[in-house]
């Protein structure tokens, strides 16, 4: 879905992003499910997932399952 379709939502950008464009954010929907977009390119695709599958990525990165991911 692009995220310029999703209307008007809040994106939420992370406090760790800079300015070279290293940005990730995310936005809660009306129906209960979150966006995650490229903020370099806002009306762009947007990944569209479930609370439930967002909490358990953000559980995930905190418990540091992703960290052998970035080497």
């Amino acid at each position: 879905m692009r995220a310029g379709a999703l209307g008007p939502v809040a994106w939420t950008k992370s406090g760790r992003s800079n300015a070279t464009g290293n940005c990730v954010e995310l936005a809660a929907l009306p129906d209960g499910r979150f966006a995650v977009r490229n903020s370099r390119d806002p009306l762009g695709p947007a990944l569209i997932y479930t609370r439930d599958e967002i909490e358990a990525f953000v559980a995930g990165a905190r418990d540091g399952d992703f960290d052998a991911v970035l080497g």
